[in-house]
């Protein structure tokens, strides 16, 4: 069977059926191209994208200028590997690190790979810099928490679907209530390396801490020598109307996670940017990955950068979102049991389980999925207009009855 034949949607779910691990639990539509915020099925019928790939498409689909460095980089060189430089890497680098306001960069792929590196940053940094004794350092994480599929990662989950049938699992984690300062500060000890959050919890529902709450947990890191790795893969780069929550809450962390929109849904890149002091724990052989600072990815980052920048999709997020959040205020009733979010970033916390939902939006043009079971995910690319996000609404409205 030849791609010229694949034109029916039921045929090719069936063959992903059959041959695919059945790992998601996606819509049945099956996307044959997009642009902008648009996606369209074989069939040409066109859908509002509003989950933009977990945020990693805050540029939008097919943007012309990613795929134009895309197209040009590909023509050049697309991998060295980190045995040898490459012309797009120092200047990677020192984007992201001006941006960030912190030192050094070490680039990766996928955001759990990225995760696992700060993890290995803060571990080796409590060894050599704080002198905790070998084997005994610590990270403290949230309840709630969401930082990737690996094993490490998910052992310290408290999704129970997340864990079940994959340990045994790492030691060295310990989780405290998202949102509660009182109760990081308890759970500081002499052994704390890091404290790893993500400042709005995504996958749990958009859940964003109280206010103050980032301030008072870097004031407290800092006063207890213990590093702050803020985990920004999903709301980083424009998605909350701000290039990080961080820099809105006026904090600097120890270690910024970067990944998803990093690349603008081109290419799969992470990185983790952090203190000279911290990242210097690094030596040659010490981390690696073969794809990591590529010259395909360096250059797409680069391009994403730019256009977030120069279009004005971080302050385009601040006003739309506010936008976004006040037409949906209205829903707050029997179904709607909270309306919340920043930026282009909202739940709508559901009475009743979301996927029906979800599934009825679809039918109307709008794409979205839920989360954390009760809660519709609204988070469409920064280049969305005013009269799309109105648009969207009313189909929100109307599926919602």
């Amino acid at each position: 069977m030849t791609d010229a034949t694949m034109t029916n949607a039921a045929e090719l779910l069936a063959i992903e059926d059959r041959f695919g691990a059945h790992n998601y639990h996606p819509l049945p539509i099956v996307v044959h191209r997009a642009e902008g915020v648009w996606v369209y099925d074989l069939q040409g019928r066109r859908y509002l994208d509003c989950l933009s790939a977990y945020s990693a498409l805050n540029q939008g689909h097919a943007h012309p200028a990613l795929l134009a460095a895309f197209v040009e980089q590909a023509h050049r060189v697309t991998l060295t590997s980190r045995a040898f430089h490459n012309d797009q890497l120092p200047l990677f680098c020192e984007e992201l690190a001006g941006l960030t306001g912190l030192d050094v960069v070490l680039p990766m792929n996928s955001g759990a790979e990225a995760v696992e590196t700060a993890i290995k940053a803060a571990r080796r940094w409590g060894y050599q810099a704080k002198g905790i004794a070998d084997g005994k350092a610590e990270i403290i994480v949230c309840d709630g928490n969401f930082h990737g599929r690996t094993t490490t990662i998910v052992g310290f989950s408290s999704e129970d679907s997340y864990r079940e049938g994959f340990g045994p699992f790492t030691p060295g984690f310990l989780r405290v209530p998202y949102g509660d300062i009182d109760a990081l500060r308890a759970a500081i000890t002499p052994n704390t390396c890091g404290f790893l959050v993500e400042p709005i919890q995504c996958e749990a529902g958009i859940v964003i801490p109280p206010d103050g709450y980032l301030r008072a947990a870097a004031e407290l890191c800092r006063e207890r020598n213990v590093l702050l790795l803020a985990d920004e893969i999903q709301t980083g780069l424009g998605r909350t109307g701000a290039w990080f929550v961080c820099q809105s809450e006026g904090i600097v962390p120890d270690m910024y996670i970067l990944g998803k929109a990093l690349s603008g849904g081109f290419y799969p890149v992470s990185a983790v940017i952090g203190r000279r002091e911290v990242m210097r724990v690094f030596t040659p052989g010490s981390h690696g990955s073969t794809y990591g600072g590529n010259p395909l990815g360096c250059a797409v980052v680069r391009a994403a950068l730019r256009v977030l920048r120069e279009d004005g999709l971080v302050e385009r997020a601040n006003v739309l979102g506010k936008r976004l959040v006040e037409t949906l205020l209205p829903l707050q009733g029997s179904l709607v049991r909270e309306v919340r979010g920043r930026g282009l970033l909202v739940g709508l916390e559901l009475t009743e389980p979301a996927r029906p939902y979800c599934e009825r939006l679809m039918e109307l043009g709008v794409l979205c999925k839920e989360t954390h079971d009760f809660v519709i995910r609204l988070a469409p690319p920064l280049v969305i207009t005013e009269e799309e996000i109105d648009w969207m609404v009313e189909r929100v409205r109307e599926a919602l009855r």
